[in-house]
This record gives structure tokens, C-alpha cells and sequence, in this order.
């Protein structure tokens, strides 16, 4: 796939005959094949809702050809609403503003966070609204059947958020009807503290706060990033909190049979964290008892490096840095802002780091047998990335060594280009611009922020990308 902003007439017209078609197809199946799949072309979601600004925050597939997406648009009074649409094997559908929110979003500024899907017609999605006191108030929504049903206030967090800013961070569902969700609100003393929330039978349950942070948390500082369900009942989430010396520290936390149990810090990371920030970007459950985590913590220097977290028969692991050859020597800074896990032992992960010359590179790194293994960069994208600024924002397994990733690099124009890769048999292919993004992309950036594949190779991703005005847009891109 041609990744510049060249455009070129078919070879086959060039070569002036139609014997070379059946020949070039055979390669480019060949190709495709040893990609990992071929991603189709970009395509503008949301256009008809969107009079402003627009962006698609979190996709969730449930099976092939059968997702659903969220983020936000600007509408003509120039509130900022929140936005679902589905796809089915008749493609994206029509966003649609999320029922109940125009009741709910009296302020004016809205937006889906996080959406999983547990199978093809059902979902759960969740984020904030602001309501008519300009208090930010955090949401969830179910789909059901096919269909989007009435927003609420997370239950609980009426009476939790006191200091009026709440969000639902993340959203994730084991099976139709049994989801857990978690982010933060702010009490009464407006310090900002961790919630978790669970679904049973399609009803949410009350938020509580996250057991155990109350005693962690003595900066006043915490929140669920990510959190992931292997089953019902069975989940891990984490995130960052505030300790007395004001320092940022990564937690974890797990539920077993419905139950949240207690927060407690990254094992290992107190050893590690000397610079004094620390958090947990991403965690994935391959199965029941059985996760990785990444993120990023401060060393000495004011650093910022990536490590890597497991959880094996129910008991979280030492935190260790992730590991790399040649590209990480002498880097400054590395983090790591997504982990999936395929199954048990089998997982990748991806992020950025920081050359010896400074430059912003994209690398991932994939743990196989249980071992996490070298990072490298993101193959690709030292060609793509002429501008220095590159990361991977979101991964996605959908079986042991086969997976996808998505992000950003800068080109020789300094403006922001979204890239996808993918790993077949085990290994990282070539990343490629997102076909038919530097069409959309008229402005000066564009990028994947969410991406998700189904149990066979199929995928979907999305993000956004911006135009001459400055205004941005949302945009969706298939896999199969």
C-alpha cells in the first residue's frame, strides 16, 4: 500500500493490458496475507450530527463485522454531545446522538469515554455529560437487541460526586447484561477519588468508591484508566492515585464473584517510581484471574519509562520495566498506553519512547509463554515518521499472535498522520498510513485513538483527523 500523499494511475493501465490484473491480484492476495489482512479505506463518521468539531474515542467488535463505536460531536449551538454508531455486515450505520443525553447534557459538553461489546446486538458505553449546574456528572448506556437505549446518571455517583466532576473511564462487559465500568468523581473536599460500578441482568448496580484507596489516596488524586472483565464477576482495573507526599502511584484492583476487592499499588513500582509519578494505562484479561497491565513511572532522573505488570492465579506479579535493544538505549522517556491480551500467557503491548536524538518513536512489545519479550519499534514507521513524533495508542489481540495496533507519526511536513500494523504468526508486519486517510486529512493531524478485532482477523478502528479550518472530524476504518 502506497503510504505518501502521491497518487498514482493503476499499474494495470500503465502496463496496457488486462493479462497482468490476474497476476498483481495474486500478489497483493500474497501481500495481504502476509500483513496480516487488508485494511480498507478511511471513512467520515458522524458528518450529518457534526457542525463543529468531532472525534470517535472507543470501539468495541464482538465479532465480525458487528461493533460499535462512541466519541463526540459539536452540534450547531456549539455544545459538544456525545455520539454512538454501530456497524454491521451492511457496514457503519447512522450515528446517532446517545438517547437520553439531550435531557441529561444541560451544560453543553458530552462525551462517550468507553464502549464494549459483549456480543453482536449488545453493548454498554459510558463517559460524562454536564449538567445544568455545570457540573460534570458520569453516564452509562446499554445497547440491547440492536439498539441504544436512555442514558443515566451512574447510579450512586449522585451522592459520591459532590465536588460536581465525574466521569466513567472505562467500560467492560464479559457477557450481554454483565458489565463493570469505572473512572472518578470528586467529594465534598474536592479531591478527585476512584468508583467502581458493575451490571447484572442489564440493571447497574451503585457506584462505590474504590475499596482501599481511601487509605492510598491521602493526595487526593485518584481514578480508573482501564479496566477489563474475563467473566462475569471477574474483573481487574487500574489506575493512579495521590499519596501524602503528593507523588502519583499506579494501582490495581480486582473483582472475584461480584465482588471488588481491595486496592492495592503495583507491586514493585514503589522501588521503581523514585521520580514520584506513576500510573496504569491499560489492563487486559486473557482469562479469569489471569492479566497484564502497562503503564509508565518516573525514575530518578524525572524520567518517565514503561513497565509491565501480570497477574497469574489471581495474584498480581512485580512490576517490571519493559525491555528493549538499540532503540532504547539512551532514551529519556518511555510509556507504554495500551495492553490485549489474547488469552492466558499471550499478549501485546504499545506505546512510545524517546530516542537518542529525542525523537518521539512508536514500539510495541508482546509477551508470549508468559514472558513479556524485547520491545521494538513499530516496523514501518522509521520510514513513515520523518517528523519524530510517533506512538502506538491502542492494541488489540484477536488470538494468540495475531493482533493490530494503531496511532500517530509526524511527516517530513510536520503534520500528524494515523498509521495501523499488524502481527500475524507472531510477528509485527509493516505499518502503513491509514489507507484513504490523506484524503480526509486536509489539516495538520490525524490518528487512531481506539481499536478493536474480533476473535478471527477483523477489526475496526477509528479517531480523527482535521481539516483547513482546524475543525476535526470522526472517522472509522475496517480490517476483513
Amino acid at each position: 500500500m502506497n503510504t505518501s500523499r502521491r497518487y498514482f494511475r493503476p499499474i494495470w493501465i500503465l502496463a496496457g493490458g488486462l493479462g497482468i490484473v490476474a497476476l498483481l491480484g495474486s500478489a497483493a492476495t500474497a501481500s495481504a496475507v502476509t500483513s496480516g489482512g487488508t485494511w480498507g479505506r478511511a471513512k467520515q463518521v458522524a458528518a450529518a450530527l457534526n457542525q463543529g468539531d468531532a472525534r470517535l474515542n472507543s470501539v468495541s467488535c464482538a465479532s465480525a463485522g458487528n461493533c460499535s463505536a462512541g466519541g463526540s460531536y459539536t452540534d450547531g449551538p456549539h455544545h459538544v454531545q456525545a455520539f454512538v454508531v454501530n456497524r454491521t455486515h451492511r457496514g457503519w450505520r447512522a450515528a446517532e446522538e446517545v438517547p437520553g443525553t439531550a435531557a441529561l447534557n444541560a451544560g453543553g459538553f458530552a462525551e462517550v469515554e468507553s464502549v464494549s461489546c459483549a456480543s453482536a446486538r449488545t453493548c454498554s458505553a459510558g463517559g460524562a455529560y454536564t449538567d445544568s449546574s455545570g457540573h460534570s456528572q458520569a453516564f452509562v448506556v446499554n445497547r440491547t437487541h440492536g439498539s441504544w437505549r436512555t442514558a443515566e446518571e451512574v447510579p450512586g455517583t449522585a451522592a459520591l460526586n459532590a465536588g460536581g466532576f465525574a466521569s466513567t473511564q472505562s467500560v467492560s462487559c464479559a457477557s450481554a447484561g454483565t458489565c463493570s465500568a469505572g473512572g472518578y468523581y470528586t467529594d465534598g473536599a474536592g479531591n478527585r477519588q476512584a468508583f467502581v460500578v458493575s451490571e447484572t441482568g442489564g440493571v447497574w448496580g451503585t457506584a462505590e468508591e474504590v475499596p482501599g484507596t481511601a487509605a492510598l489516596n491521602q493526595g487526593g488524586g485518584a481514578e480508573i484508566t482501564s479496566l477489563s472483565c474475563a467473566a462475569a464477576g471477574t474483573c481487574s482495573a487500574g489506575g493512579a492515585y495521590t499519596d501524602s507526599s503528593g507523588h502519583s502511584q499506579a494501582f490495581v484492583v480486582d473483582e472475584t464473584g461480584g465482588v471488588w476487592g481491595t486496592a492495592e499499588e503495583v507491586p514493585g513500582t514503589a522501588a521503581l517510581n523514585q521520580g514520584g509519578f506513576a500510573q496504569l494505562k491499560s489492563v487486559s484479561c486473557g482469562s479469569a484471574g489471569t492479566c497484564s497491565a502497562g503503564g509508565s513511572y518516573s525514575d530518578s532522573f524525572g524520567h518517565d519509562q514503561a513497565f509491565v505488570v501480570n497477574r497469574t492465579h489471581g495474584i498480581w506479579s512485580t512490576a517490571e520495566p519493559v525491555h528493549g535493544p538499540a532503540i532504547f538505549s539512551g532514551h529519556r522517556s518511555a510509556v507504554i498506553f495500551s495492553v490485549s491480551c489474547a488469552s492466558a500467557g499471550s499478549c501485546s503491548a504499545g506505546g512510545s519512547y524517546s530516542d537518542s536524538s529525542l525523537h518521539v518513536q512508536a514500539f510495541v512489545v508482546d509477551k508470549t509463554g508468559g514472558v513479556w519479550r524485547t520491545a521494538q519499534e513499530v516496523p514501518g514507521t522509521a520510514a513513515l515518521n520523518q517528523g519524530g513524533a510517533a506512538q502506538v495508542d491502542s492494541v488489540s489481540c484477536g488470538s494468540a499472535g495475531t493482533c493490530s495496533a494503531g496511532g500517530s507519526y509526524t511527516d517530513s511536513s510536520g503534520h500528524g498522520q494515523a498509521f495501523v500494523v499488524n502481527r500475524t504468526h507472531g510477528t509485527w508486519r509493516t505499518a502503513e498510513e491509514v489507507p484513504g486517510i490523506a484524503v480526509l486529512n486536509t489539516g495538520i493531524f490525524a490518528g487512531i485513538f481506539s481499536l478493536s478485532c474480533a476473535p478471527v482477523a477483523s477489526c475496526s478502528a477509528g479517531g480523527a483527523y482535521s481539516v483547513p479550518s482546524g475543525h476535526t472530524r470522526a472517522f472509522v476504518v475496517n480490517k476483513g
